[in-house]
């Protein structure tokens, strides 16, 4: 609703200034604190036609008109420089219809088109640690909220089966036992780790590992099929971390097959004709210092190989020839790579992705090495939130049994991860503390949860008492200053939607949800619902089925469980 609401600040803000003989082009209007929506073009107008931004405003208000018919504009209020807006009653009023009568469709945005978002992507020579799942919940909370506003998206794993690292698992199941007790992703990263080790006790063996990395790129097929069941056992044990996290991929991408079906010598011919092409030292390279990179890009070392970059060029084009739009969410330490990556799809003419950069987060206990085998992995964080989400919810509810409480203590845990990494904006860096994010009253997934647990027992409450639905209620009588603010927070949702699909910024939406819980809670504690007039009752029935609705679309985009009861 605030979605229509702005188009309607905005062409009557536009007819405003043609009757004021101003021009303006794109217009600014922003939430505020002050008003419902409000415009600072008065700024942007002031210097041009000299004369102050206040004066501007009280020219531009004076030649605004409301529309006679369906407006949802009040009254219009200008304060200096700024032209704030104020909704009606029948903003508010078609607010709750809409929501009711959309329900879980509500906020759907009408968005078309393919996206191919790309996300995660760790190399399968061990198990996923907590840099690797801000990855994970970013790109599937993207992936929700894309779908959510009309694309068709698919999300795909790009897997690096091809690296140095795959080699020397490969290398090292062939010299050390391999533990069937533990996830295969963990079993993995043993044999990788003590791979590492012994090479660097006895460096003359790397010329082993060279040659495993040459046979697989040449398709030997005894090696490939070395490869195939090292990567698979990786795949195995993360897909299963990540199912644990309510994360899933459509595709699983090898870069092996770029190589195999020729798609990267089809690159090699493609770039060779460029003028950024040159042959250095044997090996084949790309010279961008146009773009900005001092070190020139090797796409083909002097051996013949191929490097990871020249195989992501393959997957990129062969992407771009399937869908409207590329997305891929890269760590920080990904700069630098992503950067000369959209440089030479440029030159190939090939459409670049959008990409989304991430800071890294950590942990309360320290750095994390997969090389040196000394990590907390995602497996290990996520046993250790459960145990305390238990403890938590073990507390609370002494009169459930205790598969409940299990069951609810794993939503808990994993809602308080996804939730607490989410919430920070991708470009900043963080620490998760498990503590925080497990706290009841810090305003994290457990709040919100259960703000959507309460909704749902007090419309529970009220058909076990007899008092039955709230068909036939009246939206006029939406007039409690507490009823209006939260009508007000719940048609903002279509708005942050709009914002996190043209941002690719979805703590966006978990700051909002954190914010429709806090408006709720205080609606709850101000206002009687159940203990209201009967006629008053009725519409604050209403009120709440309709946080009930946004609160569980907003739980389900951020991957995490609705409970209706905590």
């Amino acid at each position: 609703m605030l979605r229509r609401f702005r188009g309607e600040v905005v062409s009557t803000l536009n007819d405003a200034l043609a009757l004021a003989g101003f021009e303006a082009g794109d217009l600014e209007v922003g939430i505020s604190e002050h008003a419902d929506l409000a415009s600072s073009v008065a700024f942007k107008l002031a210097s041009g036609y000299k004369m102050s931004p206040a004066d501007a405003a009280e020219r531009i208000a004076g030649n605004i008109q409301l529309p006679e018919k369906n407006s949802l504009i009040d009254h219009v209020l200008i304060v200096g420089p700024y032209i704030n807006f104020f909704v009606n009653k029948l903003y508010i009023e078609e607010t709750i219809d809409m929501i009711l009568r959309d329900g879980m469709d509500f906020a759907s945005l009408g968005m078309s088109g393919r996206i191919i978002l790309e996300h995660t992507s760790a190399n399968p020579n061990g198990p996923l640690h907590v840099g690797h799942i801000r990855n994970s919940i970013i790109g599937d909370t993207l992936a929700r909220i894309l779908r959510k506003a009309g694309y068709d998206v698919e999300t795909q794993y790009y897997v690096n089966d091809m690296g140095r690292q795959m080699a020397m698992v490969v290398w090292g199941m062939g010299k050390f036992r391999l533990d069937d007790d533990k996830k295969g992703d963990h079993a993995a990263a043993d044999v990788y780790v003590a791979a590492n080790r012994l090479l660097e006790e006895q460096p003359e063996l790397k010329s082993e590992v060279d040659l495993l990395m040459q046979q697989y790129e040449n398709g030997d097929a005894e090696v490939v099929k070395m490869f195939k069941n090292a990567v698979a056992l990786g795949l195995k044990g993360i897909g299963e971390t990540l199912t644990r996290m309510n994360v899933r991929h459509d595709k699983f991408v090898w870069e092996s097959q770029f190589v195999l079906s020729g798609d990267v010598e089809e690159v090699l011919r493609d770039v060779k004709g460029s003028k950024y092409y040159e042959i250095k030292d044997d090996a084949a390279v790309l010279n961008l210092e146009k773009f900005g990179f001092e070190k020139e890009m090797v796409l083909q070392r002097s051996d013949g190989t191929s490097l990871y970059v020249t195989r992501d060029l393959a997957y990129h084009r062969w992407k771009s020839a399937s869908c409207d739009m590329m997305i891929d969410v890269f760590g920080a330490d990904h700069k630098l790579i992503s950067s000369q990556l959209s440089a030479v799809l440029n030159i190939m003419n090939i459409p670049q992705p959008r990409i989304v950069i991430f800071e890294f987060v950590s942990l309360p206990e320290g750095s994390m090495s997969t090389r040196a085998g000394k990590f907390i992995s995602a497996d290990q964080l996520l046993d250790e939130v459960e145990k305390q989400a238990y403890v938590e919810v073990d507390s609370r509810r002494d009169d459930v049994d205790d598969e409940f409480k299990k069951q609810t203590a794993r939503n808990v845990g994993i809602g308080a991860v996804r939730y607490d990494i989410i919430r920070v904006s991708p470009d900043k860096s963080t620490v998760f503390d498990w503590k925080s994010a497990l706290d009841f009253e810090k305003r994290g997934a457990p709040f919100i949860q259960y703000s959507h647990a309460r909704a749902c027992s007090i419309l529970a409450k009220a058909r076990s008492e007899g008092i039955g639905d709230y068909i036939g209620f009246d939206p006029s009588l939406i007039i409690d200053e507490r009823e209006i603010v939260l009508v007000k927070k719940l048609a903002m949702m279509s708005f942050i939607l709009e914002s996190c699909v043209y941002d690719l910024k979805p703590h966006t939406l978990a700051v909002y949800a954190r914010e429709v819980a806090e408006e709720f809670n205080q609606f709850y504690r101000d206002v009687p619902v159940i203990s209201a007039e009967s006629k008053y009752r009725m519409v604050r029935l209403a009120i709440t089925d309709c946080v009930r609705i946004v609160l569980q679309i907003l739980l389900d985009l951020l991957g995490i469980d609705a409970p209706e009861s905590m």
